[in-house]
């Protein structure tokens, strides 16, 4: 049997880390290793226990979920380490800079319990951005406000081949779908996935699409 999902809960509310706890672990296959009041203690509790996911409130005291979510995905010794952002709607302003932090995607916290444990599975595995349409909405949108772009020379050194498939992560489309639309094989996809996170320096996914909307790269449309 495949190891257990292991969980850190960070959240101020003592209520909603018990609730979430108690749906962790009443999930098969996941595990709730430990609550966090604050961010400082969040950060604190990943480096002892290093769970695989995170669930990060964004608004909490002593640290904040942003600064808890950049001092754990800088942290080279918590690499395995991912973070979900919770947050109590969709376009808050905390959920950009958590992104660009290193947090791998976020969810709202009214979200169902079977989405709750659904986006843990997705964000555990690495593969890729929850809620894509919003995620990108929200993207888009607070990057369209910061003028100071990554500069183009960032994306100096990608293929070709490589910039298509960053703007398809950039527009949701899993590695099966720009397989299909690209007409390459899923192991060539994953391949140029790999290479871009390697040339850019991402964590994962959801940093290729923070990056192609700050480069100007996803404003150019789906490739043909």
């Amino acid at each position: 049997m495949a190891e257990a999902i292991q969980v850190l809960v960070a959240d101020d509310q003592a209520l909603l880390r018990g609730s979430f706890r108690f749906l962790i672990d009443s999930t098969p296959g996941m595990e709730a290793v430990g609550e966090a009041g604050d961010g400082a203690a969040a950060v604190e509790l990943a480096r002892e226990l290093k769970p695989d996911v995170v669930l990060m409130d964004l608004r909490m005291p002593v640290m904040d979920g942003i600064a808890a979510t950049r001092q754990i995905c800088s942290d080279a010794t918590l690499s395995g380490v991912r973070v979900l952002a919770l947050t109590m709607f969709d376009m808050d302003e905390y959920v950009y800079p958590a992104l660009q932090a290193g947090a791998s995607g976020f969810m709202l916290k009214d979200a169902s319990p079977s989405e709750l444990i659904a986006g843990i599975r997705v964000i555990a595995t690495g593969e890729g951005v929850l809620a894509p349409t919003v995620t990108r909405r929200l993207i888009a949108n607070f990057s369209s406000r910061d003028e100071a772009h990554r500069p183009a020379p960032r994306l100096v050194g990608l293929t070709k081949r490589e910039h298509e498939v960053l703007v398809l992560i950039a527009n949701g489309l899993s590695n099966a779908e720009i397989s299909e639309h690209l007409v390459i094989s899923l192991p060539t996809t994953k391949t140029h996935v790999g290479s871009l996170l390697a040339k850019l320096n991402a964590r994962d996914r959801a940093q290729l699409v923070i990056i192609a909307y700050e480069s100007g790269l996803a404003e150019r449309g789906m490739p043909t």
